[in-house]
């Protein structure tokens, strides 16, 4: 199985995302194939295949452990309810995808996967949801602060 079909496999096949657009594209300097799935929200994820633009062979996608970064450190995070969670999970255990582990963040059930990319996914169901701050913006050090204690420090 190619790198795409394998990201097809999981994306659309495990994962049930629906594959909305695929494109391709010929110039001087090379050429890719991109292919898109769509998240129920709508938002996408795309993916794609660049022959001549000088990648490196092996071509080396995973975001977080490529760059010597735990495999935790970047990663997709979906958005499910418990049912369609669990039958992902079902669906991926049945092809012999293996889970990378869960966690409890207090707020959300997480089980995560690798796909074919090395990129860790998510299928996170909320226990609430969230919790969300308001009016939160990044300070010179990176740490987040509320926009009105930032303003009122300059």
């Amino acid at each position: 199985m190619s790198h795409l079909q394998e990201t097809h496999h999981f994306y659309h096949e495990l994962l049930e995302l629906p594959l909305v657009n695929i494109e391709t594209q010929e110039n001087p300097d090379g050429s890719w194939f991109k292919h898109v799935y769509e998240f129920d929200d709508g938002t996408c994820i795309a993916f794609f295949r660049l022959e001549g633009f000088g990648e490196p062979a092996p071509l080396r996608t995973a975001v977080s452990t490529d760059l010597a970064l735990p495999l935790w450190a970047n990663h997709v995070a979906i958005r499910l309810d418990a049912e369609r969670a669990s039958r992902m999970s079902s669906r991926l255990k049945s092809a012999g995808w293996p889970k990378a582990m869960d966690a409890d963040h207090g707020w959300c059930q997480s089980r995560y996967y690798v796909d074919a990319n090395g990129i860790l996914i998510g299928l996170c169901v909320d226990t609430p949801g969230m919790p969300r701050s308001e009016n939160l913006r990044l300070d010179d050090d990176d740490a987040a602060v509320p926009t009105e204690l930032a303003d009122s420090a300059s």
